[in-house]
């Protein structure tokens, strides 16, 4: 059986579970407290040496690291992965984007808020406005069309979602991104959450 290592409080952990139902996978899940080291025992670093959640070990017992790319692992031949050869280049450029131009900054800037405690008024400058700039360009991107990729939920609009919708906890005012908000509760009721 699928083995997921992660924290539920990590939108890149969140993300690998959310697939894996939404593909109707068996899984068991080992909560990995990062909080607390536990992503830096001897026994964690053996699966994943980088000591990163989310850490899978596939039914055959190979480990897989890097949220993105256990997505892509885990969905792949599905309908999650656009069978058209442009749109899948789309749906890569945009799990490149989130984990290069979105989560260092929306989730970092919730994880030093919400878990270290910081104000908003404490946070570097780049954090804030490389954020509001990630969630600009997710309204951008979702002016033409339902989702990220066209008419259909993706790996791109789960990757992305993750850390979206709680946005809020990094001091980003999502009232002024109205497409992103519909698209949070679309791919939200998609996913069953």
């Amino acid at each position: 059986m699928l083995r997921i290592y992660g924290d539920n409080r990590s939108g890149n952990c969140l993300k690998v579970k959310w697939t894996a139902e939404k593909l109707g996978l068996s899984y068991a899940w080992t909560d990995v407290d990062i909080m607390t080291g536990g992503s830096r025992t001897a026994e964690f670093l053996a699966l994943n040496p980088a000591g990163q959640t989310p850490t899978v070990v596939l039914e055959d017992g190979r480990p897989l690291a890097q949220s993105n790319a256990i997505l892509l692992h885990l969905a792949e031949g599905s309908a999650l992965i656009p069978a058209d050869a442009y749109d899948r280049a789309r749906m890569f450029e945009w799990l490149f984007w989130e984990q290069y131009s979105h989560e260092p900054y929306v989730a970092v800037a919730r994880f030093q808020m919400l878990y270290l405690g910081k104000p908003k008024s404490d946070l570097d400058e780049k954090i804030v406005s490389r954020g509001e700039a990630a969630l600009a360009r997710l309204e951008l991107g979702l002016a033409e069309t339902p989702y990220l990729v066209g008419d259909a939920l993706s790996l791109a609009d789960i990757s992305l979602v993750a850390y979206t919708r709680v946005a809020h906890e990094g001091g980003f005012d999502l009232s002024a991104y109205p497409k992103v908000r519909a698209w949070i509760a679309r791919v939200e009721a998609d996913l069953g959450l």
